[in-house]
């Protein structure tokens, strides 16, 4: 069977994706500290020990690594992110494995969009730019794909941003959603079974992957808090965001993976759709 190696699957995406590839591939996953799958093919590793990676690796010889790690949370985020993507890189190399990086449309400034594989990053803030190094490490190694995505969502399991706002409303702390950010969200499960498709695909390079429809946060935001139902919401406002910490329109140009890609990707509104439709069907 072939073997697969998941950096990040304690992470949201990782959570939705190692179950499945376990399906698939003999799949080893790794973790940094807490491990909410508690699966024995969990494995504790440090992406910045740079020897711990090559030793792990050389310990599992993967036929594919899937560089999930590297989020924009954490308290030493760039490191993670630049020595971790280094150390997968050196070890890929060593072991010939094939390397699916996980990138995102934070690393454009939001001024041109849309974007298609061949726009050059501009990034604009620490995240965006750490992210930019990472795509240029994995772009090192020839048999490389990089994944570049958009904010992730489930339907099972809150994601990350609607869970802070769900908190921050229900404590009665202000929360503020941009109506001038526009995105591609991306449901986790169609995010998953296209790095797993691209695991055994013959494609190498960048490709967008992300979904179809385009939405500004704050519309995002509210489908999501109404697919939850979170309540109350008195302290909660729509406005425009201010300064130039985070880009404006990041829309994905699509096209690249509607054509490689035998997995769908519906927007917000088709997924919710779908949902509720298999919902009263049961």
């Amino acid at each position: 069977m072939t073997r697969l190696l998941i950096t990040g699957g304690s992470s949201y995406l990782g959570q939705h994706l190692v179950p499945l590839a376990l399906k698939q591939f003999d799949t080893t996953y790794t973790y940094f500290q807490n491990d909410p799958l508690q699966l024995s093919q969990g494995v504790k590793l440090d992406l910045r020990d740079e020897t711990a990676v090559f030793h792990l690796v050389q310990q599992t010889q993967p036929d594919i690594i899937l560089h999930l790690a590297g989020s924009n949370r954490g308290s030493d985020m760039e490191n993670v992110i630049r020595l971790g993507t280094q150390a997968i890189v050196t070890a890929a190399s060593h072991q010939q494995s094939r390397l699916i990086h996980l990138s995102t449309d934070s690393i454009f400034k939001g001024d041109a969009a849309p974007y298609n594989e061949d726009a050059a990053p501009s990034p604009v803030n620490a995240y965006g730019f750490a992210k930019a190094d990472a795509e240029t490490m994995a772009q090192q190694y020839a048999n490389h794909v990089i994944v570049r995505t958009s904010l992730i969502y489930g339907l099972h399991k809150m994601d990350w941003g609607t869970n802070w706002m769900s908190q921050a409303l229900a404590d009665g702390k202000p929360v503020t959603l941009f109506n001038n950010q526009m995105r591609n969200p991306v449901w986790v499960d169609s995010l998953c079974l296209a790095c797993l498709e691209l695991c055994s695909h013959s494609f190498t390079g960048i490709i967008n992957v992300a979904g179809q429809q385009v939405m500004t946060r704050a519309q995002f935001a509210l489908k999501m808090l109404d697919w939850w139902q979170v309540q109350p919401r008195d302290t909660l406002t729509i406005a425009p965001s201010q300064g130039n910490q985070w880009p404006l329109d990041c829309e994905l140009d699509l096209e690249l993976a509607t054509a490689v890609l035998n997995t769908s990707l519906p927007g917000v509104d088709q997924t919710l759709k779908n949902a509720a439709s298999s919902a009263t069907l049961t």
